[in-house]
């Protein structure tokens, strides 16, 4: 099943907006999860030396299942954003399908 998210749409005649329901393809999904894939590697190295930097830092021991522990909670807050992104690509798919063309004004006359 793709990602979805929905937003308000313009107002019906009884003041509430009418929600829609924006689908990411497949393609969309899976750009967004290797996105995210990249991201979260390059986040999980920064954390490790993030925690390697704080047991520096406070003159802990610098044993390996610690730092990796810090590592993981680090990257626990920093990861999270996966649905952030697909989020954010259903957003502009919705802002993208709600755009409407700008009218080309014709040009003023010169008055001579």
């Amino acid at each position: 099943m793709t990602h979805s998210k929905s937003f308000p749409g313009e107002a019906r005649g009884n003041g509430l907006p009418r929600w829609e329901e924006v689908y990411l393809s497949l393609a969309e999904e899976q750009a967004e999860e290797d996105r995210a894939r990249k991201e979260n590697l390059s986040l999980m190295k920064q954390c490790l030396d993030d925690a390697g930097n704080v047991t520096r830092a406070k003159n802990l021991q610098a044993y390996q299942s610690d730092i990796v522990a810090i590592a993981l909670a680090l990257f626990g807050k920093r990861a999270s954003h996966i649905v952030y992104w697909k989020d954010s690509r259903c957003k502009e798919k919705f802002d993208r399908a709600r755009e409407k063309p700008k009218a080309i004004q014709p040009e003023a006359r010169r008055r001579s």
